[in-house]
């Protein structure tokens, strides 16, 4: 595998900014099941019995790179190809004044909200991951964006959603550009993963300053129930 950290970025979360938050099964490392469902791996000869030995932890989980072996109760569901995007310049969009940070006391709206239009892919605690932000209405959480993967030298942008019902009000391209301004400001540089297929996505996120630095495969994995 290529040595640069986005080549392999759970991997690379796990091994740096991340440690306190992996679980290594065999030489595959994890996130802590509750936290999220993401592995990562360098020998990919080795990876069967650390799939097999997380299944049993979690009935749903994810590999992020390279197509990994598995083993029973693990087994292959798809495969979803991705854009590796990054962002080196500050965005600066108004709005701003919109937006909240969101504390502990809304994790359980957090966890609805994006589990609602973005099921799977966040759990109970993947809040601590990072920092989250949102806009309300009336009181009501309708739009997220946040932290996830965090590296050295780089910060994933994650969980951006919109309530169905709140779209096309700008609210994704505000919180997106006020991540991505946080984590600049701290040194870092941001990246996200979206479905190739999400086009609408993708348009935006290129008008916002994003490029495509690669294409990355997101590998879905089971539990085999008998």
């Amino acid at each position: 595998m290529d040595n640069h950290p986005l080549d392999n970025p759970v991997w690379s979360s796990l091994s740096e900014s991340h440690q306190a938050f992996s679980i290594e099964l065999e030489g595959v490392k994890f996130y802590q099941p509750d936290i999220a469902p993401f592995g990562g791996f360098i020998d990919i000869e080795n990876t069967a019995n650390g799939l097999a030995q997380y299944a049993e932890f979690s009935d749903e989980f994810f590999i992020l790179g390279e197509r990994p072996n598995c083993a029973y109760p693990a087994v292959f569901n798809s495969e979803l190809v991705c854009e590796q995007m990054v962002i080196d310049r500050r965005i600066n969009i108004q709005g701003s004044d919109q937006i909240v940070q969101i504390g502990r006391e809304d994790s359980t709206a957090l966890f609805d909200l994006v589990n609602m239009v973005q099921p799977g892919y966040f759990k109970q605690r993947t809040s601590v991951l990072g920092n989250y932000y949102g806009i309300y209405k009336e009181g009501i959480l309708v739009a997220v964006t946040g932290e996830r993967m965090n590296m050295n030298a780089y910060t994933e942008v994650s969980a951006v959603v919109t309530d169905p019902e709140h779209t096309g009000k700008g609210y994704a391209k505000i919180l997106v550009s006020h991540v991505v301004d946080k984590i600049l400001s701290e040194g870092k540089i941001p990246f996200l993963h979206v479905a190739e297929s999400n086009e609408l996505a993708i348009i935006l996120y290129k008008k916002l300053g994003f490029v495509t630095r690669r294409k990355i495969s997101l590998w879905r994995y089971k539990k085999l129930v008998d």
